[in-house]
């Protein structure tokens, strides 16, 4: 096991030396990298260490990955079709192989979310756990999404990496959920310019009763401000699962995310949609059943990242 300095200069690890050579391979590491293994007591350079020797080599480095690091546009340029009905199916049968894992990651993140927004109701207190839970809903999602992406790879993982966001990337992750919400929110700034002046203005100004027609029309505004709203989520969708599995920073998850979603976004939106419908179901079924939809929509998200961003190891 290894622990390493980023080049964002924070610390990651312990990671196996599979994941080392992975990243190296995938141009996050060089030999100048800072890393120290159990023995050490201080990091050191990774070209220092024998057994990554074969993979600092420029001959070691795959020459399809090679290659699509050098342009993004090349990757971009690499089509995907996704399949919503496999990656619902698939995400089932990971769920019911993984149960232990996936179970209690998923609860663990529904007990710190839930204990967050009841603690919120709190008359007086409540908004400043209101301010923390937006604090930590990032990080907390993205080590979510981490341990169901390592389940899906094989890799070994346990229920505490949900807390994994909480000691690596921290800020990004904070960043990638509150960003994207807010530029969402924005979405909705002309119904609030319309409430202010049909309804506020004039019970200020002129001491009017609210308008029950003027309220009327605030409706159809807020409708047509869900659209993009629903555009836009859709588009970040993988903003988290980036940030947390590639150590990008939030603007360029953000920005990857919307080109890849773009090539296909109806085929994203419909799986998105077919896992609200899930835990719809699952919330009908008295709540519980949201305990087993939760999880099976958060594979299913996953099977779709890998096949939507893992061209590169296609």
């Amino acid at each position: 096991m290894y622990k390493i300095i980023g080049a964002d200069g924070q610390e990651y690890g312990p990671v196996t030396d599979a994941e080392v050579r992975q990243w190296i391979a995938e141009g996050r590491l060089n030999g100048k990298s800072q890393a120290k293994s159990a023995s050490d007591t201080a990091f050191r350079a990774l070209e220092t260490f024998p057994e990554f020797a074969g993979a600092l080599s420029p001959s070691s480095a795959p020459a399809t990955i090679a290659a699509l690091k050098s342009s993004s546009s090349e990757f971009l340029a690499q089509d995907y079709e996704l399949d919503i009905g496999g990656c619902v199916s698939n995400s089932y049968q990971l769920f019911k192989d993984n149960f232990n894992v996936l179970f209690f990651a998923a609860l663990t993140f529904a007990a710190v979310e839930g204990g967050m927004a009841f603690l919120g109701a709190i008359p007086f207190i409540g908004p400043i756990f209101s301010i923390a839970n937006m604090v930590i809903a990032g990080p907390l999602m993205g080590g979510v999404y981490l341990v169901f992406l390592r389940v899906l790879r094989g890799e070994a993982t346990e229920v505490s990496e949900v807390f994994a966001g909480f000691r690596h990337g921290f800020g990004q992750l904070f960043l990638g959920k509150f960003i994207p919400g807010l530029l969402a929110g924005l979405c909705f700034l002309p119904v609030i310019v319309a409430a202010v002046v049909l309804v506020a203005v004039p019970a200020v100004t002129q001491h009017q009763e609210p308008d029950a027609h003027k309220l009327m029309v605030l409706v159809p505004l807020g409708l047509v401000c869900l659209i993009p709203v629903f555009y836009l989520q859709i588009c970040w969708a993988f903003t988290l699962p980036l940030i947390i599995d590639r150590q990008l920073d939030f603007g360029a998850a953000m920005k990857l995310s919307w080109r890849r979603v773009n090539q296909h976004w109806w085929q994203v939106f419909g799986l998105m949609l077919l896992i609200g419908l899930i835990n719809v179901a699952g919330a009908l079924a008295c709540l519980v059943g949201l305990l087993f939809t939760v999880p099976i929509g958060f594979a299913a998200l996953m099977h779709a990242y890998e096949k939507i961003f893992g061209a590169e190891k296609n």
